[in-house]
């Protein structure tokens, strides 16, 4: 067993490189760890820095100064965080207590169906089973309403905080953009002097990094107006919300489609039924994840 450990050992970290970059990756990992709370708005405003870091590089490509381009970026971005928190963000929070409001009489109808089983199909129901099912699924609804409410009342505690992060993370974002190249130079007067593996591995790092945040977040947005536009032709109550929900899962892959999937279906099944407007519903659904994991997401 020390024979293999030893081993291990020499064929990873023989190379003071290696160890170096290990070393750094460790430092980081339990950096984040301990005072990643306190980092929070540093690590937003790196997030923001990465998106709109490629804007940045083509205007300067076009002769534009670094400083007048991400002050001009900075500015775009802001109003378009602005119109999310005031005209999205209103109206998601309007749909959202309108969900929370029909969710009993979604219940309701619910239930009706649900008991209707052990009368069709005896062999596999009996209402025992239905019950224990529906008491259930209300316990479920109850304490969804609940966390709904306190994280109203989390939300309305931290406003404080919010208000201090609108402040500080636009200010950050500008000067990660503005002074990037001196920051990076700053950085490396601190760093051992063999660290060319560290160098560019980082590089690679740093490029995939920018290209992961910003290929995300325009697949968001691909994607959730996407499925707007289709929720809204179809007439799909809720619409904005959905598509909300459909554009945040690709966040996540395969789980987050296979979550957003339940309320997207029960939202039309409660509408219309089983009727051909929900196999329309479906399939356009199915499309629309389709082409985002074998069109959009290789693009």
């Amino acid at each position: 067993m020390l024979e293999l450990i030893r081993a291990w050992y020499t064929r990873h970290f023989s190379d003071p490189q290696a160890t170096v970059m290990a070393l750094i990756i460790l430092m980081l990992l339990a950096l984040v760890w301990l005072v990643g709370s306190i980092l929070a708005p540093v690590l937003v405003a790196l997030v923001a820095a990465y998106l709109l870091e490629g804007v940045v590089i083509v205007m300067s490509r076009r002769k534009i100064p670094r400083v007048f381009a991400a002050a001009i970026v900075l500015l775009v971005f802001v109003i378009f965080v602005l119109f999310l928190l005031f005209g999205l963000l209103p109206l998601l929070s309007r749909q959202v207590t309108q969900l929370v409001i029909e969710l009993p009489r979604m219940l309701g109808e619910g239930q009706q169906l649900l008991m209707l089983l052990p009368e069709r199909y005896p062999q596999l129901f009996t209402e025992a089973q239905v019950r224990e099912v529906v008491i259930s699924l209300r316990a479920q609804a109850v304490d969804s309403g609940q966390s709904l409410v306190s994280l109203s009342l989390a939300n309305v505690v931290n406003l404080l905080a919010f208000a201090v992060y609108a402040v500080l993370v636009p200010l950050m974002v500008f000067f990660l953009l503005k002074d990037k190249y001196i920051i990076q130079s700053w950085l490396s007067r601190y760093t051992p002097a063999s660290t060319e593996l560290s160098r560019q591995v980082w590089k690679e790092v740093d490029i995939k990094i920018g290209n992961y945040i910003r290929g995300k977040f325009i697949e968001v947005l691909i994607v959730g107006g996407a499925s707007y536009l289709v929720f809204v032709f179809m007439g799909l109550n809720y619409a904005l919300l959905m598509a909300f929900l459909v554009g945040m899962s690709v966040i996540i892959p395969f789980v987050g489609a296979v979550a957003v999937t339940v309320p997207v279906a029960l939202i039309g099944f409660f509408q219309w039924g089983l009727t051909p407007v929900f196999g329309y519903l479906l399939l356009a659904y199915l499309i629309i994840q389709v082409l985002d994991g074998n069109v959009l997401v290789p693009v």
